[in-house]
């Protein structure tokens, strides 16, 4: 409301005092235009939110994602319904949000590492940065190697045995070309001396099929492959985290293999760029109460992801900073684009 008295009180002040004719109506059309905007952002939402999830439907983010969905939504006021837009390595879905939907909030979408590392890989209609708004940082991956429950990998080292005698001929799965999956296996492979096919898919539930059906030698993947190795259907062999993680506490690190490399990617919602700060509290509030919800607690800790919470103009910095870290990165793996 103080917002809409400004304009009205700044836009009577203007037409008084500026030129001709046309520059008023120009003028008054212009603060109608704001005060639109303004009572738009009072009213929202009015309707039900399209959050935009980039990975097929079942798989990990997906899981999660809905679960907050459904919580977001009852402090929020309106559902917030999914819309499965996957390919691309997870950066389809963006991609369409930051061409296509209008900056009123009722269009929004996961904004994850691989948003940010992708136009330095390959072509895209995007600015990881630019095109979009953050709204909050939610929470992050533990990333792992797993196995078929009868392969005969027992651990990692029986894999780089076995891929120096064999060069290239065993296949590991993972999200799609330039996730951070993809990228971390290549950098651990190297470290390792050792040669792995990599075989791309859309998203990790289509990781984790392949898997089970005996199509790949290994996948590697997130919080997908959890029920799989809670239910003995998998092995875990490694995990690319800083520390043991809580669920798997007998897995071993990457360090502790003699890498120095340490592999988390936290993520969280943005929307189109131009979205108004008002409408933005709203989603960035509705989507923290939701974190620290009972429900998302059991969600989270069933899938081993942690809370990483950042609120918009922290989530904003991140990206920045990350971007400038995934530049340095790529280059230094030589997958940048030519």
């Amino acid at each position: 409301r103080g917002l809409r008295a400004t304009i009205q009180i700044v836009s009577v002040k203007y037409i008084h005092t500026s030129g001709g004719p046309m520059m008023r109506k120009s003028l008054v059309l212009f603060f109608m235009a704001l005060t639109s905007l303004s009572a738009q952002a009072d009213n929202f939402p009015s309707q039900p939110v399209k959050l935009v999830v980039p990975w097929p439907p079942g798989g990990s983010t997906d899981v999660v994602l809905r679960a907050f969905a459904i919580e977001a939504g009852k402090s929020l006021g309106q559902p917030i319904v999914i819309e499965n837009k996957a390919g691309v390595g997870g950066t389809l879905g963006p991609q369409i949000v930051a061409r296509t939907a209008k900056p009123d909030g009722y269009t929004i979408t996961q904004h994850s590492v691989a948003v940010i590392r992708m136009p330095y890989m390959q072509d895209v209609q995007y600015d990881a940065i630019k095109d979009f708004t953050p709204i909050i940082g939610l929470t992050g991956y533990t990333f792992g190697i797993v196995a078929n429950k009868d392969s005969k990998y027992k651990n990692w080292d029986d894999v780089v045995a076995d891929a120096k005698k064999n060069p290239g001929k065993i296949t590991y799965g993972s999200p799609g070309v330039g996730t951070s999956q993809h990228l971390a296996t290549e950098a651990i492979a190297d470290k390792a001396g050792i040669q792995l096919q990599h075989v791309p898919f859309k998203g990790s539930s289509e990781v984790m099929a392949s898997l089970l059906g005996g199509h790949i030698d290994l996948g590697v993947d997130s919080s997908g492959m959890a029920p799989h190795v809670d239910a003995g259907r998998m092995r875990l062999l490694v995990t690319f985290g800083s520390e043991r993680t809580k669920k798997w506490n007998t897995v071993p690190i990457l360090k502790e293999y003699g890498y120095n490399l340490v592999f988390e990617s936290p993520w969280g919602l943005a929307g189109p760029k131009g979205m108004s700060p008002e409408v933005v509290k709203k989603l960035h509030d509705s989507f923290k109460t939701a974190l620290y919800s009972d429900t998302m607690k059991k969600v989270l800790e069933s899938v081993d992801q942690p809370v990483v919470y950042l609120n918009s103009e922290d989530y904003g910095k991140f990206i920045v900073e990350t971007d400038k870290i995934e530049a340095e990165s790529l280059k230094r793996l030589g997958v940048t684009k030519k």
